[in-house]
């Protein structure tokens, strides 16, 4: 059975990632692809393992809020 309170169980630093994008002068969402985007392909930009699970958790957030 899916717990369906599992983002509240999440220990998570809020703000973090946006703070990040910020810091890097892009929206959340740009920073996310790039995240994803740089992780994957191994070039450029060198995102961490912990910047990375933000940025899918970002975009798996994104997508529930949509289709609410």
């Amino acid at each position: 059975m899916v717990d369906k309170k599992w983002i509240q169980q999440l220990d998570i630093k809020k703000g973090a990632f946006t703070r990040q994008a910020k810091r890097e002068g892009l929206t959340t969402k740009q920073f996310e692809d790039k995240v994803i985007k740089s992780y994957k392909s191994k070039g450029g930009y060198n995102p961490t393992l912990t910047t990375y699970r933000r940025a899918v958790l970002s975009r798996k957030l994104r997508k529930i809020k949509k289709k609410k």
